[in-house]
Parts: structure tokens; C-alpha cells; sequence
């Protein structure tokens, strides 16, 4: 897998001495982002990945721990081992559409996996600094828009519940404990590395494919969707910058900017020199049960205390994916033929 540069956010200080990071859910986009990053910062990283897991994104130099979210003992032996200063948790079935089908089981990983994972940091040691990947998703039926930090939760899907309760129990263990726990309210951000079931890498390798001559059309759900979209790159830098300030606290990380689904295919295929509407389709059947309101977030909080601002415009944003679906479409061709 390509290591892809990440474009830094402010606020940055130096690593005085080497500290541990453990990071859940290491294998996708945010998680190689991050341990790439703290990689860079003179971090020791080590990764939790369950059996069977495929490793081979993980980046060199990161330590593979065996641990899984609804497994409690596992989570206390991958702590107790990795020995860490802080705790990342970027792990959970993060596919929205899919928890209306799957509610058990993305509340057991994404809701209870949190509560297992601050138990286990709790009975090994309780200084550990913890992070907690908060969604805008709890947010969802929010009746102001944009939302902050203040703003009371409302979740409109399973996913949006489960991650509801995870942000109340990391309030909880922070305020009742005393731990240093912090959820990172993360709005919707992507990147080459986004999993290509997510509408906006469908977009994007669907452009590509477009482009390449390799399809012709391609069937999206709701295209008057909009949402507040970032580079997953510059948010996973505000990350260590909460668990680095003085007192733990919650923080919005968004770029406070909506676009609409039809303004990211805009961005797409013209970076291809194409029309969307000559390819785009939308289906009924694929759209989401309960659509959140406007989820567009004010991250001043963020940029007033971290010094962490996004860096990224959604213009380029969108070009990096589609540049790298161009790539990677090319090889798939080049080595069918």
C-alpha cells in the first residue's frame, strides 16, 4: 500500500521523550493516517488487530498486538503488553447503511467494544491518556445546524446509538474516574484509503473506471445529500493534541464547510474532463432509512485550545482520491491484459 502524505494542522509540539500509543482499528483509513503520523513524531506504535485480520496495510514499525472489541480479556492483555501512554480507539462496523441490518453487532463492537476497552484501561492502568473516535453521526437528528460540542445528542441509526453511548461512557469514565478520556467528535472525512462501499470512493473509483473505459455508469443512492467532508489526514493530527493538553475534554473536529453529493461528483469527474450526469444514476433502494439533517460542524473549540485547524481544501481532496483510483484502476488493467 502506498504511503500517501499527510498534509499537517497546527498546534503541533515536540515528543520530549518517546511515548506509547496503542491504536485500535489500526488497519483502516484513520488508523494508518495516525500511526503513520505518530510514527513521525518518535512514537513507539503498536496496533490491536483480531484473528484473521489482514496486516499488510499496517505500516513498518508498528507492533501487532491479537485483540478484539468484544473480547474483554483480549483487550486487557493487548494493554497490559503494549504498555501504552495512550490509547487510540478507531475501531467500529463504520458503514451506517449496513448497522439498519446488522444493530447487534455494530452495537456490541462500535457501543460495548468502547466500554470493554475503558474497563481494560481502567484495571491495567488508569493513566493512560484515551481517545475515543466520536462520529457526527450522534448528531444526526440535531435540530440546529452547525453542531458543536454542546449540542445534544440525537442519533437517527444504529451506528449513530452505538456511538452515542460509547461518547457517553468515555463523559462518564472521565467525570466518575477521573481518567483522562477524550471523544473526538470526527465529521465525515475520507481519503484515498476510504473503503470503497462509501459513497464517496464510489464516486471516485467510479470516475476512474469511467475514465479508463472500464464501466459506463455507475448507481448511487440520494444525490441530495450534503454533509461536511475533510481529509482524514488533517484529522487524525488533532487527535494526539487532545490527549497532549493540559485536561481532557471533547472535541468537534470538522472543516465547517457543506457540500452536496452533487457538488463531490462535480469535483470528480471533472477532474477526468467528464459530465456525472452522462453516468450517474439513483436508485430509491439505496437510500438510508433515517437521512441525518445538515451535519456540518463547529470545530472552534478545537482551534481555539489545540491550535488545530483543516488544512485540506474540498476541491483537492476530492482530486487525491480521484488521482489515486486513476492509479490503481490502470495497474488492475495493465495486469488483466
Amino acid at each position: 500500500m502506498a504511503i500517501l502524505p499527510i498534509i499537517g494542522s497546527g498546534g503541533e509540539k515536540d515528543v520530549s521523550e518517546q511515548r506509547r500509543a496503542l491504536i485500535t482499528g489500526i488497519t483502516g483509513q484513520d488508523g494508518t493516517y495516525l500511526s503513520e503520523y505518530l510514527l513521525g513524531r518518535g512514537y513507539t506504535v503498536a496496533g490491536i488487530v483480531h484473528e484473521h485480520e489482514p496486516t499488510d496495510a499496517i505500516p513498518s514499525g508498528v507492533d501487532v498486538l491479537r485483540g478484539d472489541l468484544r473480547d474483554a480479556a483480549s483487550l486487557r492483555d493487548a494493554v497490559s503488553s503494549g504498555a501504552p501512554d495512550e490509547v487510540y480507539n478507531l475501531a467500529a462496523l463504520s458503514f451506517v447503511g449496513a448497522s439498519f441490518d446488522e444493530p447487534e453487532a455494530t452495537c456490541d463492537v462500535t457501543g460495548m467494544g468502547v466500554l470493554r476497552l475503558l474497563e481494560a484501561i481502567r484495571a491495567v492502568n488508569p493513566a493512560i491518556h484515551f481517545f475515543q473516535a466520536s462520529s457526527a453521526e450522534i448528531f444526526a437528528a440535531a435540530p440546529i445546524s452547525p453542531q458543536d460540542e454542546s449540542t445534544p445528542l440525537s442519533p437517527r441509526s444504529p451506528y449513530g446509538v452505538a456511538k452515542a453511548f460509547a461518547h457517553q461512557m468515555v463523559v462518564t469514565y472521565r467525570e466518575t474516574h477521573g481518567m483522562f478520556a477524550c471523544n473526538g467528535i470526527l465529521f465525515n472525512h475520507e481519503s484515498p484509503r476510504r473503503g470503497v462501499q462509501f459513497v464517496t470512493r464510489k464516486i471516485t473509483d467510479a470516475a476512474a473506471r469511467i475514465k479508463l473505459g472500464v464501466a459506463e455508469t455507475v448507481t448511487l443512492g440520494n444525490l441530495h445529500v450534503s454533509r461536511d467532508w475533510g481529509f482524514a489526514g488533517d484529522y487524525v493530527t488533532a487527535m494526539p493534541l487532545m490527549l497532549g493538553h493540559e485536561a481532557p475534554d471533547d472535541y468537534v473536529i470538522a472543516t465547517g464547510v457543506l457540500h452536496t453529493l452533487q457538488e463531490f461528483l462535480d469535483a470528480a469527474f471533472f477532474h477526468v474532463g467528464l459530465h456525472w450526469q452522462d453516468h450517474v444514476t439513483s436508485d430509491p433502494a439505496l437510500f438510508r432509512p433515517n437521512e441525518p439533517v445538515q451535519l456540518r460542524g463547529n470545530a472552534s473549540r478545537a482551534r481555539d485550545r489545540l491550535g488545530w485547524t483543516a488544512t485540506t481544501p474540498f476541491v483537492q481532496l476530492v482530486a487525491m482520491m480521484v488521482d489515486a483510483d486513476l492509479e490503481r484502476v490502470a495497474a488492475e488493467v495493465a495486469t488483466a491484459s
